[in-house]
């Protein structure tokens, strides 16, 4: 199991990648393992802002649908298009070709919530 330590964790397995003001968003390597083979990735959100928690998409996969929740509150600035075409690369490249959303941060105090890397790897 893969765990950036570059990176800020949540509770419901999404992953936080954050660069100044902006960040980009997905869901970890375990997350996407206990998914499966994911089909489609379902986010018509970009401009809308949403609360830290708030459900800003969903996930489908082979045998299940998950809802994404946001780590930190902010406005989506652009979705991940290349999902359209390959939504396996959520599976394939979780951290990089993968990522779902990227975002403006609106509370910068709320990155003081997330788990880091050995925390996170804790709980899975």
């Amino acid at each position: 199991m893969n765990f950036p330590e570059n990176l800020k964790y949540t509770k419901d397995h999404e992953w936080l990648r954050v660069e100044g003001e902006e960040a980009y968003v997905g869901v970890t390597d375990f997350a996407q393992g206990e998914l499966g083979d994911i089909v489609f990735i379902d986010i018509d959100s970009e401009g809308e802002t949403f609360s830290q928690e708030d459900v800003f998409g969903s996930v489908e996969a082979v045998k299940t649908v998950s809802d994404l929740f946001m780590p930190v509150s902010g406005t989506i600035l652009e979705f991940n298009t290349a999902l359209e075409d390959e939504p396996e690369l959520v599976n394939s490249d979780p951290y990089g070709d993968g990522w779902m959303v990227k975002i403006k941060l609106s509370d910068l105090a709320q990155l003081e919530e997330l788990l880091d890397a050995a925390a996170y790897k804790e709980l899975t």
